[in-house]
């Protein structure tokens, strides 16, 4: 499609009046799994890397690559040409930022790829019009492998004056970009990325159910994969989420329980504000959220398996 970009071709400055010498010092706000992903990727692509982490400790590694590590928001927005939020949720991002406020010059790009809400990218945007940045609203879709792998989906909405400053941060961070409109502020963007949350959660639920129904009617999990094998029923990502399960690979997570919960909280209010009943997707919140209860919150969010038991399932 004429709005997709694929960062196999590793020219980021081919529309723009850059050189390809060029590069860009980015302000990566949130290294948590992903953050601290994107942000060595960014190093790797030969860009400037500030970074900041509200527990210092997860953001200290990077220094191996080169990255600043700064002490504060502020510090690490200086100078910046590109601000890159990966935080816990709107309402973090939103505090951030406006720690971040001093430092901030005008006409600075703001990648928000957060998966914040529908409500708080309505208030990020207005923070960034406030202050006079280039809004994009960017989250991504992927987990700690293809964030690691520089394989992430970026979904964006922004300005098509300034893409050319932005667009090597996306193709640094993934493979594609898929851009959804041209105003940040309207969240069509987080409204995909809502969406596709919306399938992915629901087949990790689907995934776990089944394996936790195999295993109480005294069922081979193989013999089920041997069934659907290759036929419309079969999914890769069924194999994957369940191979974490099976194989006891839950830690570290690709995507931990307890950010699971918050995103699916945000698509049963999306659904919500939009007339829409999401009866599984408001199952599987409160599914997610029973495992977070048991203890399995910084486990992968395949770990919703356990919540189908009222004790440890047997070995």
């Amino acid at each position: 499609m004429s709005g997709t970009t694929r960062a196999g071709q590793r020219s980021p400055y081919r529309q723009g009046s850059r050189r390809m010498t060029d590069t860009l010092t980015v302000s990566v706000l949130g290294t948590g799994i992903m953050g601290a992903a994107m942000a060595r990727n960014l190093a790797g692509a030969g860009h400037a890397v500030r970074a900041w982490n509200r527990s210092r400790a997860k953001a200290e590694p990077l220094a191996a690559v080169g990255a600043h590590v700064a002490g504060t928001p502020a510090e690490a927005v200086e100078g910046a040409d590109v601000v890159l939020t990966v935080l816990y949720d709107g309402a973090t991002v939103l505090d951030v930022m406006r720690q971040a406020a001093p430092a901030l010059r005008p006409g600075t790009a703001w990648a928000q790829s957060t998966t914040a809400g529908l409500e708080s990218a309505a208030e990020l945007a207005a923070f960034a019009e406030e202050h006079g940045l280039a809004f994009y609203d960017a989250p991504v879709l992927g987990t700690r492998k293809p964030a690691e792998d520089g394989q992430l989906l970026v979904l964006a909405a922004g300005p098509v004056q300034g893409r050319d400053t932005v667009r090597p941060v996306f193709d640094a961070v993934g493979n594609r970009t898929v851009w959804t409109g041209e105003d940040g502020a309207a969240g069509t963007a987080t409204r995909l990325k809502l969406v596709a949350n919306s399938w992915v959660l629901a087949a990790t639920t689907a995934a776990g159910e089944t394996l936790a129904l195999a295993q109480a009617l005294g069922v081979d999990p193989q013999h089920f994969f041997d069934a659907i094998a290759g036929g419309p029923l079969d999914m890769g990502y069924l194999h994957v989420k369940s191979g974490l399960i099976l194989d006891d690979r839950l830690s570290p997570p690709q995507f931990a329980v307890t950010t699971a919960v918050k995103d699916a909280r945000l698509i049963v209010q999306a659904g919500e504000r939009n007339g829409v009943r999401l009866d599984l997707a408001a199952a599987g919140a409160r599914r997610l959220a029973r495992a977070e209860e048991q203890g399995h919150g910084e486990k992968d969010m395949a770990a919703a398996y356990f919540a189908s038991f009222d004790e440890t399932p047997p070995a």
